[in-house]
């Protein structure tokens, strides 16, 4: 087909107002419309595409000369020639130009690109973070933040590979964190998950890093199971100078098998003397979040001590609503280190006993010494306690034979106060 037809610049210039015409060919589907605006003709290209007419413009002359107008042309043939519209590939090229601004201006305002990795973990985030509670999500969180995120924070989701996200969660455990690290890339599993869901992303890359990290250690609370050594313990507790909140704290913390947060939170609302009975209410309670907003509270029976050490702290703390108020500050509790510098300072090292260990130390010896039943005791700790057929006991459950357990229990550290180890480690 004939091409350049419009002999040059100098021709279309001499075209004046009133020209009869309304259009000039250059030949091959480009042609110029004429007087579009005044004094302003505009270039199109008219072309066929799937049997259909289309037509594109190219800007108005003189802005745009006839050079430019036929390399714009030359370029629309040449995508017609390998099958592709050149209508769609400008709206690409255009929406491709209006989404790296916008990303340029992301990056900007301090906002992870789109389709990024950050932007689809902290999208997961949003969704997920309301069924959590706030400290777990914090953390989460956090570990992307800190570990993740300046790594490969900006690589497209779809485009993350396996080796990638292995190189990120390897600089976790080369610090010696390894449960950091699996936490971390469960984290990023889950993330991807949501990507690939949502149709960010075609496949998961952190399924394939299975068994790709060293196993984390298992560790426990350090706790005293020996029943001379937890005697030990105890005596040192009932000599101990302390103010009489952090005495009362340190009593009840190895007779209630409570999590020293539980403990430290405690208000008088919550306790019935008269009673035997602390109620911890389902919030302060370590479970999901909908079970903290919506589940049943935890019922702790006071046994005859333990209703003693709260009456004679009573006249001291009972007129606010805190049981172990700080010190300094009485709407405050007092520090959650209270406990654990109290027992380093009686000389008891954290590798040997810690505030949480005395929970693990009720389990041992009420179980093993007591003979209590596990299900129990496990129920008093406030674990998910399940039967035969896997379903969970109601929390409520068990709550007599936990009231004569936990009255066992305070009389037994009784002994371990006073009598030596062969006595007092003989089961009941």
């Amino acid at each position: 087909m004939a091409r350049y037809l419009i002999p040059s610049d100098t021709f279309l210039k001499a075209i004046k107002p009133g020209d009869p015409r309304k259009r000039i060919s250059d030949g091959d589907g480009l042609v110029l419309l004429l007087f579009v605006k005044p004094g302003e003709h505009g270039w199109r290209f008219d072309y066929r595409f799937a049997g259909r007419r289309n037509m594109l413009s190219f800007g108005n002359y003189p802005d745009t000369t006839l050079a430019i107008a036929r390399r714009k042309a030359d370029a629309a043939r040449r995508l017609l020639a390998e099958g592709f519209d050149p209508s769609q590939q400008r709206k690409a090229e255009r929406q491709a130009q209006v989404e790296a601004y916008e990303d340029k201006k992301r990056v900007a305002d301090g906002l992870p690109p789109r389709g990024s990795f950050e932007e689809v973990a902290r999208e997961w985030y949003a969704v997920r973070k309301d069924g959590w509670a706030r400290s777990y999500g914090d953390k989460i969180i956090a570990r992307f933040e800190n570990d993740v995120f300046p790594w490969i924070g900006k690589v497209p989701v779809a485009e993350l590979t396996a080796p990638q996200l292995l190189e990120v969660i390897r600089r976790i455990e080369a610090r010696g964190v390894v449960e950091t690290a699996h936490r971390a890339l469960q984290d990023c599993s889950q993330a991807l998950r949501y990507a690939v869901v949502t149709g960010k992303a075609s496949s998961n890359p952190a399924r394939d890093l299975k068994g790709a990290l060293r196993r984390p250690m298992t560790k426990h609370f350090p706790a005293i199971t020996e029943p001379a050594r937890f005697g030990e313990l105890l005596r040192a507790i009932d000599h101990y100078a302390a103010t009489p909140v952090v005495r009362a704290a340190l009593r009840l913390a190895p007779m209630l098998l409570l999590r020293p947060g539980e403990l430290r939170f405690a208000e008088w609302t919550e306790i019935d003397l008269d009673g035997a009975l602390w109620t911890v209410p389902s919030m302060r309670m370590k479970r999901e979040l909908r079970q903290k907003l919506h589940g049943a509270p935890h019922l702790v029976p006071l046994s005859r001590q333990a209703v003693a050490v709260l009456r004679d702290l009573q006249p001291l703390t009972g007129n606010g609503p805190l049981v172990f108020r700080g010190e300094r500050h009485h709407d405050r509790p007092m520090s959650d280190n209270t406990i654990n510098a109290a027992m380093r300072a009686m000389g008891f090292s954290t590798d040997e006993v810690t505030g949480h260990g005395f929970r693990a130390t009720a389990r041992t010896m009420l179980h093993e010494r007591l003979g209590f039943d596990p299900h129990v005791i496990e129920a008093q700790l406030a674990h998910s306690v399940q039967d035969a057929l896997g379903r969970a006991y109601n929390r409520t459950e068990f709550f007599e034979q936990r009231r004569k357990m936990m009255q066992a229990w305070a009389d037994y550290l009784d002994k371990l106060r006073k009598v030596p180890t062969d006595s007092a480690g003989s089961k009941r």
